[in-house]
């Protein structure tokens, strides 16, 4: 699907959106409930991701396909590998094979898992034969995508021994980690977390509990940037997030200050309000600890035709696609002045865009949402714009709602 999108005849939004779970959430806790099936889970995530994953997980033996979910891929290689008796062969799309996983593969090898790669070393598809683990004593780069270190945590109580993990070097995406073990911790799993060590105690039964997923700040990003291109009075409820989140993106409230939005805190809502502020010039932003947020950043700073240095971007080279290379080469198509390296992106500030420039989506969810909003700055097409049901599939009719004009050519 191909869309046109273009601004509506005011730039003056006062709208409200539910937003459905957290992708990041529901799927941890999607894999816990396999473990314990006492959980319960409410507002589960509608998106790609969450669905394959169910999916996936019901799989005793034969293929498991995943398409295009990272997370899932991740999940499951240590779900499988510690449940006896169970046999698969985890694949995905023709992305998901050139993404790395070998990390953890060796990671669970030493534990004294059972895997072996089908095709290409280090890489999926990846064949496994469930078996009891015994060991708990393992190491991890530290620097890697939270969602190997999370992959292990989650697991680990159903082991015998739990988990002790060693982060080698400096750790980045914190805040998924800490998200991980709080809802170990909510369903009354034991864990610790001191300097670069973690420990998960087992845990052979889990009393009935009720997880409540709460909406996704990765989804509220794109509104965020909607409101900061906004016109001042412009005002966006959102539900339902909490205001002591676990989830990394949450910064977002903090960081979009910047732009003039402002964020308010009410009963499970947050009111998004863009108000008047000083033109800023530059941002200087470390997203180690978020980095799924990074092209809406850049993508609002484009519109608002202020510079930004954005860092700690190294894991966005493994994504869905290679995302700081797919943002240079649209950001340029629009008329950007745009240099990335691996771990960085710095774009100078520039009031020319570019109109109807057809955006290329590459397979990513993000790169198609992120886009969205510059709507509200110059006429543009999508390409692929259905790739958005990967984390949300209700986003183009969500963001109609809200007077952005969206036509399928």
């Amino acid at each position: 699907m191909k869309l046109h999108i273009s601004k509506p005849t005011s730039n003056l939004i006062k709208a409200s959106v539910k937003i459905t779970g957290s992708k990041s959430e529901s799927n941890r806790s999607l894999l816990l409930k396999a473990l314990y099936p006492t959980i319960n889970i409410s507002n589960v995530s509608n998106s790609d991701d969450a669905v394959v994953m169910a999916k996936g997980l019901q799989i005793e033996k034969g293929e498991v396909d995943i398409h295009h979910a990272g997370t899932a891929m991740r999940f499951l290689t240590s779900y499988f590998a510690t449940q006896e008796g169970k046999e698969v062969t985890l694949t995905g799309s023709q992305r998901m094979t050139e993404r790395p996983i070998k990390v953890l593969v060796e990671a669970l090898q030493n534990l004294g898992a059972d895997i072996s790669y089908v095709k290409n070393d280090g890489y999926p598809p990846i064949h496994i034969k469930g078996k009891k683990i015994t060991k708990h004593k393992v190491s991890l780069p530290a620097d890697i995508s939270s969602q190997y270190i999370s992959s292990l945590l989650l697991t680990a109580p159903s082991l015998e021994k739990g988990i002790e993990l060693e982060l080698v070097g400096k750790i980045t995406s914190v805040p998924y980690i800490k998200m991980t073990l709080a809802l170990l911790s909510q369903i009354g799993v034991e864990s610790s977390f001191v300097e670069n060590t973690i420990k998960v105690l087992p845990k052979k039964e889990v009393e009935p509990t009720n997880l409540v997923v709460e909406s996704d700040w990765s989804s509220a990003s794109y509104f965020y940037s909607l409101v900061a291109l906004s016109d001042v009075g412009t005002q966006v409820t959102l539900s339902a997030y909490k205001e002591n989140s676990l989830q990394g993106d949450s910064v977002l409230a903090k960081i979009y200050a910047d732009f003039g939005v402002k964020t308010t805190f009410k009963e499970n809502q947050i009111v998004l309000e863009k108000i008047q502020k000083e033109q800023l010039l530059k941002v200087e932003i470390d997203l180690a600890n978020a980095p799924d947020i990074a092209q809406t950043i850049a993508v609002t700073c484009f519109g608002l035709g202020v510079a930004c240095h954005l860092t700690g971007l190294h894991t966005l080279k493994i994504k869905e696609t290679d995302r700081l290379e797919a943002l240079y080469t649209e950001l340029s198509k629009l008329g950007a002045n745009i240099t990335v390296t691996n771990n960085t992106l710095t774009l100078e500030s520039s009031k020319n865009i570019i109109p109807d420039v057809a955006i290329d989506t590459y397979n990513d969810h993000r790169m198609a949402m992120a886009f969205g909003p510059l709507a509200l700055k110059t006429s543009l097409f999508i390409n692929d714009a259905g790739v958005v049901s990967k984390s949300y599939p209700d986003y183009w009719e969500d963001f109609k709602n809200l007077g952005i004009v969206a036509k399928e050519v």
